[in-house]
């Protein structure tokens, strides 16, 4: 993909799927790329509310649950995503970023049948849900899960954008108005896509040399409720290089042989890790 005239394009030149937010400003020079979720049934809906004057508000981008990308604001105009926002000595973020918008329902709660619900009423499976404690607050809480398709979609396109715009940093909603919102929330691994675009050490650092501190169970999914790999538990002691983050779940390449195994990836909690 690459920008032509501050809209989003195949390697070929031709445009991604357009919809016109007329929720926008003036010119933008952007400093940031701020990450949101649209807590929304769907990435269509989402960005069917976006076209509305009476929504007041506008993402750059919309990803959905599949990878599929649609623009509502070129990169070169303000769009309404931030709201009341501060970042260091910037007031009013809508003019200092880009805002992407991913399709998730955000939190959930467990209703009386026993399934995790939206504040819509949709159920939700719990092999998509994670429990875990927002950055911000105490309480453990149901947060809806990224899809990996989605997540590869959001890293390639943000990757262009801070190329192509030079940005500083990337932010999420719960960053910027830390009083008001809590998206993306703790199910988007916002250090990975950070060392990944930036290439900081000391993000990079905060994603090796770890070990585990007790016998783990290793599973191919970040919850309990998915299966163990025959390898676990893993001993007390093993070396892991953390590959990405799904709330209080890490995903972990095992360094060290395992019962005459190599190359093990899995899902272990973060709990019972530490630096090494």
């Amino acid at each position: 993909m690459r920008v032509i005239d501050h809209r989003l394009c195949h390697e070929d030149g031709s445009p991604y799927p357009y919809r016109t937010s007329p929720n926008i400003g003036g010119e933008l020079y952007p400093q940031y790329l701020v990450m949101h979720y649209t807590a929304g049934r769907s990435a269509e809906q989402s960005i069917s509310w976006f076209t509305r004057r009476q929504a007041r508000a506008s993402a750059h981008l919309v990803i959905g649950r599949d990878g599929n990308i649609t623009q509502m604001v070129p990169f070169n105009r303000v769009g309404w995503h931030a709201g009341r926002s501060t970042w260091q000595s910037l007031s009013g973020m809508n003019k200092y970023s880009i805002g992407i918008e991913l399709d998730n329902a955000g939190t959930l709660t467990r209703s009386s049948d026993g399934l995790w619900r939206a504040w819509f009423g949709d159920p939700y499976e719990q092999r998509d849900v994670i429990e875990a404690v927002h950055k911000n607050d105490t309480q453990m809480r149901a947060w809806h899960l990224y899809t990996p398709q989605q997540l590869f979609a959001a890293l390639e396109v943000s990757n262009l954008i801070v190329q192509e715009y030079q940005l500083k940093d990337i932010l999420g909603h719960d960053d910027v108005s830390p009083s008001r919102k809590t998206d993306p929330g703790p199910a988007f691994p916002m250090e990975t896509f950070r060392s990944r675009l930036f290439g900081r050490e000391d993000d990079v650092e905060d994603e090796s040399s770890y070990c585990t501190t007790a016998l783990l169970n290793i599973r191919v999914g970040p919850g309990t409720e998915y299966e163990k790999l025959s390898v676990s538990p893993l001993p007390k002691g093993i070396a892991l290089e953390i590959i990405s983050s799904r709330g209080r779940w890490r995903e972990v390449e095992v360094i060290d042989e395992v019962n005459g195994e190599m190359d093990i990836v899995g899902w272990v909690h973060g709990r019972y890790i530490k630096r090494c």
